[in-house]
């Protein structure tokens, strides 16, 4: 029988477990779950002798591949999965994928929720601003980005993407503004949402000189990667342009010296929320279920990622 590890140090929940085991139980293979764990130690001796095994944010370095003698298949709950080591899959034959599209609909929503939130000052009671009849940028036009534009359209913003690995008419079909460059995005809009995966092209790419570029009103909303930022040149835009401001949904490091300096200007989501609804759970949950047994039964690749 298959063995199947689901490691969450942030728990699915028990509805997903649920429905995980369900698919796992319908191809005879077993669930393990460790949950809450709080060492290292425990996800080592976990994935000793599992066929598989699922995670949302946890790392799964070169010692827990190098732990898992069996392992065939590993699946990020989830889009992002730089917390996969994947040279470390590769070298050890272990297929690495993601679950994209699963968790799109919880981040899109969120995006437009700490967008109205940081409009409307955090809620403060002073007056605010509206998202109607503004124009908004869409930096990566993917699963999530698109749903943002067809929120963000539902406000009656003007929307805007630029994503040089996406098909133009694709874009303009979805009633979206394709513009030629990143510089031109962020000159053009006063809110940014921000979808750039986390690697070495991107990691603190997104900086002063680029946000600087936004018009008065500038918004940043981040529900990518706290990585793909610079924050030393983001403290210094903050204290630059008195109108700047950041909302994300992982906090900066340098969280503790924004909160103290300018109040008001941002909102953090006390941890990263993008899929933390229950709809996404159980779908990122699931999907991982699934392709799991397809890989093993099927030889299906179609979401590997290394």
């Amino acid at each position: 029988m298959k063995k199947v590890l689901v490691a969450t140090e942030k728990p699915f929940a028990p509805a997903a477990v649920t429905q995980i085991k369900e698919v796992l139980d319908k191809a005879n293979y077993e669930l393990v779950l460790l949950e809450k764990y709080t060492s290292n130690a425990d996800f080592l001796k976990a994935v000793e002798d599992v066929d598989a095994l699922i995670v949302r944010s946890d790392k799964v370095t070169k010692e827990v591949i190098g732990a898992a003698k069996n392992l065939k298949i590993v699946v990020r709950a989830g889009a992002g999965y730089d917390n996969l080591d994947l040279e470390a899959c590769t070298a050890s034959n272990v297929v690495a994928m993601n679950t994209p599209g699963q968790n799109s609909n919880a981040v899109a929503e969120l995006a437009l929720g700490m967008m109205v939130m940081i409009a409307r000052g955090n809620y403060s009671g002073k007056a605010g601003t509206e998202l109607k009849g503004k124009k908004i940028g869409i930096h990566a036009y993917g699963n999530v980005g698109q749903l943002v534009a067809k929120i963000a359209k539902g406000f009656g913003m003007e929307v805007y993407a630029f994503d040089p690995f996406k098909n133009k008419k694709d874009i303009e079909n979805d009633g979206v503004k394709v513009l030629s460059s990143v510089e031109e995005l962020y000159s053009s809009c006063q809110y940014i949402s921000l979808h750039i995966p986390a690697n070495d092209k991107t990691k603190k790419s997104i900086g002063f000189d680029i946000l600087n570029k936004m018009p008065k009103g500038a918004t940043l909303v981040n529900t990518a990667r706290k990585e793909v930022i610079n924050e030393e040149e983001l403290l210094k835009l903050f204290a630059e342009r008195e109108d700047f401001r950041y909302v994300s949904d992982i906090a900066p490091d340098c969280k503790d010296e924004i909160a103290e300096k300018f109040e008001g200007r941002f909102f953090f989501t006390p941890k990263k929320m993008g899929a933390q609804t229950a709809e996404a759970n159980i779908n990122a949950g699931v999907a991982a279920a699934n392709q799991i047994v397809n890989f093993i039964e099927n030889g299906n690749t179609t979401f590997k990622v290394n």
